[in-house]
C-alpha cells in the first residue's frame, strides 16, 4: 500500500456515516491493544474555540520540554493535520502502516456495525500517540462529546470551551441540550475548567461536574483576581504578543492558562514556558492575515457558524476599523447560513458568494440572494469557485474569506500556504444519524 492508496481507503470509510456511539471505539482500541491506557490527556469539547484551546495548551506544554500529541478536527487541507506530535504532522508512511495494521481488525465487527471514518482514525491516533511515547495528548472531540468517539478516554481535565448553538440537529435544539452532550466528557474526579457564559448552559456542565465530584472551575472574559491571579498575571505578559488575533483568542488563552494551573502538581509548568509557549502559537485559518505578492491583504477566518461570525465581527471592528471591505462567503448548507449572512454581509461593500468544496456547500445564488438582503447597499456577485471570486477580487486591496473552514482550508491550498492533499479535503464529509437521547 502506498499514501494515496490509504487515503483512498479512509476515503471509503465515509459510507459508514457517523454513527454516534462508543462500543466500536471501545472495541477497535481494545484489538490494538487500547494504546489510550498509555496515554495522559487533556480533552477538550465545546462549539467554537477548541482547535485554537487546543493549539494553546499544546504549545505550551511543548514549550515546557514535553513530548505533546496533538488531535484535532477537521483538517484544513491534508489528513495529516489531525494526528501530530510536537507540530509534525503524521508521516505519509505512518499514515499507510497504521491503516493497514487496522484492516483486520475491522473484519472482526460484523455487517452492519463498520467501524465509521472517525472512530478508525481516532484508534489510528492512539496507536501513533503511544508508539511515540507522547508525555501528553491534546485531545479535541469530533462532534458533542458524550458519544464521540474520543470518549473512550479518562483524561487529566476535561476542557469545554463554551456552549452555542451549532449542529442543533445532532446535539440538540437549546443550549442546554447542547451543554449536556459536551458535558458528556466529564469523568468521575477530573478537574472540569469551561469558559462557558450562557447561564443554562453552564448550569448544565456544573450540575454534571458535582455528579461526578469533578472540581470545577469557570474562566470569565476579564480573569478576574485574586481566584485567578496567576493566570490574570501570565495572561497579561502574553497577552500583547499572543500570534491569534481578537478577544475570543483572549478567553481561549485564559482557559489554557486555567487548565495549566489546575494540573500544576500533576505537571509543572514555568512562567516561561507558558510565555513562549503563548507566544508562539501557530493556528491557521482563525484570522489569519495573508499578504499576497500583489500587496493585497487577504483575511481567513472560518466563522462556520453564529458565535464565530459574530466573533468576527467584533474583530473586525477591533482590528480593521475603517478598512474598506471585500467578502467572499461559502457556507455549508446545514449551518445557519441565512443568519451568517446577516452578520457578515454588512461588514463588506462588496460581496462574492463561491460554494464550499463539499457536499454539503449552501449555493452560491441562494448566499447572494441572502446578503442582497441583509446589504442591499452592497454590489453582490455569485461566483461558480473560489479561484473565479479571488479573480473578480484581484484589485481589492483588504479580502475576506469566511464563512467554512473548508473554504479557508481551499483557500491556503489555492495560496500554497499547506501542504497539498490527494483529494484530502473531502475526507471531511460525513453523515450522522440521529444521537440517541440522554439517559438520567
Amino acid at each position: 500500500m502506498i499514501y494515496p492508496e490509504a487515503v483512498q481507503f479512509l476515503y471509503g470509510l465515509r459510507l459508514f456515516g457517523a454513527k454516534f456511539g462508543l462500543e466500536n471505539t471501545f472495541k477497535l482500541a481494545a484489538l490494538a491493544g487500547n494504546p489510550q491506557d498509555r496515554l495522559r490527556f487533556i480533552h477538550v469539547a465545546g462549539t467554537n474555540g477548541k482547535g485554537s484551546t487546543c493549539a494553546m495548551l499544546e504549545s505550551i506544554y511543548r514549550a515546557a520540554g514535553l513530548r505533546v500529541g496533538l488531535f484535532t478536527s477537521p483538517h484544513l487541507i491534508s489528513f495529516r493535520e489531525r494526528i501530530q506530535v510536537n507540530r509534525q504532522l503524521i508521516p505519509e508512511n505512518e499514515v499507510v502502516r497504521l491503516v493497514e495494521e487496522l484492516q483486520p481488525w475491522l473484519k472482526q465487527f460484523p455487517a452492519g456495525h463498520h467501524p465509521t471514518f472517525f472512530e478508525v482514525v481516532t484508534v489510528m491516533a492512539l496507536n501513533f500517540f503511544a508508539e511515540h511515547n507522547c508525555d501528553l495528548v491534546i485531545w479535541e472531540t469530533g462532534l458533542g462529546g458524550r458519544l464521540d468517539a474520543t470518549n473512550i478516554v479518562t483524561p487529566l481535565a476535561s476542557v469545554i470551551t463554551n456552549i452555542a448553538l451549532d449542529h442543533q440537529q445532532w446535539l440538540g435544539d437549546t443550549l442546554a441540550k447542547i451543554a449536556a452532550e459536551k458535558a458528556g466528557i466529564i469523568k468521575p474526579g477530573v478537574p472540569v475548567i469551561t469558559a462557558a457564559e450562557a447561564p443554562e448552559a453552564l448550569a448544565v456542565i456544573e450540575k454534571m461536574a458535582r455528579e461526578n465530584n469533578a472540581p470545577f472551575t469557570v474562566v470569565a472574559a476579564d480573569v478576574n483576581p485574586p481566584q485567578t491571579s496567576k493566570i490574570s498575571a501570565a495572561l497579561s505578559r502574553a497577552a500583547a504578543t499572543l500570534p491569534l488575533p481578537g478577544d475570543h483568542q483572549r478567553i481561549n488563552a485564559a482557559q489554557a492558562l486555567a487548565t495549566v494551573e489546575v494540573l500544576r502538581n500533576q505537571i509543572p509548568v514555568g512562567g516561561a514556558a507558558i510565555r513562549a509557549g503563548l507566544e508562539s502559537v501557530d493556528w491557521p485559518g482563525r484570522l489569519q492575515l495573508v499578504t499576497r505578492p500583489s500587496g493585497q491583504k487577504i483575511l481567513l477566518d472560518g466563522a462556520h457558524n453564529m458565535a464565530g461570525a459574530q466573533a468576527l465581527g467584533q474583530a473586525l471592528e477591533k482590528h480593521y476599523r475603517g478598512v474598506k471591505r471585500t467578502l467572499i462567503l461559502g457556507v455549508l448548507q446545514d449551518k445557519d447560513w441565512r443568519q451568517i449572512c446577516d452578520t457578515l454581509a454588512p461588514l463588506a461593500g462588496r460581496i462574492f458568494t463561491v460554494p464550499v468544496s463539499s457536499e454539503r456547500t449552501a449555493g452560491a445564488p441562494e448566499l447572494a440572494a441572502a446578503c442582497r438582503i441583509a446589504n442591499p447597499s452592497a454590489g453582490v456577485v455569485a461566483c461558480d469557485s473560489l479561484g473565479v471570486a479571488l479573480e473578480k477580487s484581484a484589485r481589492e486591496e483588504f479580502v475576506l474569506i469566511a464563512g467554512s473552514l473548508y473554504l479557508v482550508g481551499e483557500a491556503l491550498e489555492l495560496f500554497g500556504l499547506s501542504p497539498a492533499g490527494i483529494r484530502e479535503r473531502a475526507l471531511n464529509e460525513w453523515h450522522a444519524g440521529p444521537l440517541p437521547a440522554v439517559r438520567r
